[in-house]
């Protein structure tokens, strides 16, 4: 089963060296088993620069976390999709892991989350996310969402939103079949919380999600909040 690994990308050279280091050494150990699908959505940095350099291609989209993966997926060969942030990595095990679920008959799933920190606040920040993610079957991007191309297909792909379009395409994948949580870890980089205050972020992060819970529009609250992507 090809996997499509399609990642968005906007402003991340900071980062990116490591992580398309990880990208091409998961490619070499299955060259035919995965296909990388890179979207940059007008990266003003040198985000372009260092994926020309590590030799991957890509394509240039829409800015827009959603519209960006519904590009890559549109690109992508593979039967399996599976949307890999760029601050986020995941091992061969848990590819393998997904590959089961959807041979299994699940239509897609997503992964448990350790955050990059050794401070015990975001380490249990990283266990509370799986918890609620296991208990409400409900996935954030950071844990690394894969989907069969037939069912992304019929629920019509990510919608047009500025945030919690990985928890709207969770909620619309769970009415369709089984959406599996794989006891299988990815690894997403803690910077958010690091940059923004453990606390402070913690409490942002959930008021925008209990109040999308509670109906608010997503574009107001990305405007409210300042939420770029």
């Amino acid at each position: 089963m090809l996997v499509s690994i399609i990642v968005p990308i906007y402003n991340e050279a900071a980062t990116l060296y490591g992580f398309l280091e990880h990208l091409k050494a998961l490619q070499a150990a299955d060259p035919d088993g995965i296909e990388l699908v890179l979207v940059d959505g007008g990266s003003s940095d040198a985000s372009v620069e260092k994926i020309e350099e590590a030799g991957i291609a890509y394509r240039l989209a829409e800015r827009g976390r959603a519209a960006q993966m519904n590009d890559g997926a549109l690109l992508a060969r593979g039967d399996l999709l599976l949307f890999l942030h760029a601050d986020t990595q995941i091992s061969d095990t848990a590819i393998t892991r997904a590959r089961q679920a959807i041979a299994n008959g699940a239509v897609g799933g997503f992964f448990e989350v350790r955050l990059s920190s050794s401070r015990p606040l975001l380490r249990l920040v990283g266990r509370m996310i799986s918890w609620r993610s296991r208990l409400s079957g409900v996935a954030s991007g950071d844990q690394a969402i894969f989907v069969t191309r037939a069912a992304f297909d019929e629920v019509g792909g990510y919608a047009p939103l500025p945030l919690f379009e990985d928890v709207d395409l969770s909620r619309r994948l769970k009415r369709l079949g089984q959406f599996s949580a794989i006891d299988a870890m990815v690894i997403t980089s803690a910077r958010r919380w690091e940059n923004g205050g453990e606390i402070r972020t913690i409490l942002r992060m959930w008021t925008l999600r209990v109040l999308y819970y509670c109906g608010a529009n997503p574009e107001r609250l990305a405007r409210y909040y300042g939420v770029a992507r």
